[in-house]
């Protein structure tokens, strides 16, 4: 394996587990924090937005999973690859809860 399939492994897991709640949120009809609202990140955008911005993510991550080799006969860039979604889910955890707030 190359050097930069690792980092392809980890930001493939970070997009993919940034895409579920804007997803999750987009489908279900309620509006959601996203890059495009404002202020950015903290203010709600529509759930048209963020089934778009979801759908960005999916794609990206799909295309860095692909380019990360990631499958089960090497398990490092599958461990990487939950290393990403695990940061980031941990990085969305602490900045939505904010919303609640404001």
């Amino acid at each position: 394996m190359d050097w930069y399939n690792y980092p392809a492994a980890f930001f493939a897991g970070a997009f993919l587990a940034n895409a579920i709640p804007h997803f999750t949120h987009g489908i279900s009809g309620n509006k959601f924090p996203s890059p495009f609202s404002k202020p950015p990140g903290k203010g709600l955008s529509s759930p048209t937005v963020n089934v778009l911005w979801a759908m960005f993510n999916f794609i990206v991550g799909y295309l860095l999973f692909g380019a990360g080799h990631i499958n089960s006969a090497q398990p490092l860039p599958v461990i990487i690859f939950f290393v990403g979604a695990t940061v980031m889910s941990i990085m969305l955890s602490i900045n939505f809860q904010k919303k609640e707030k404001e």
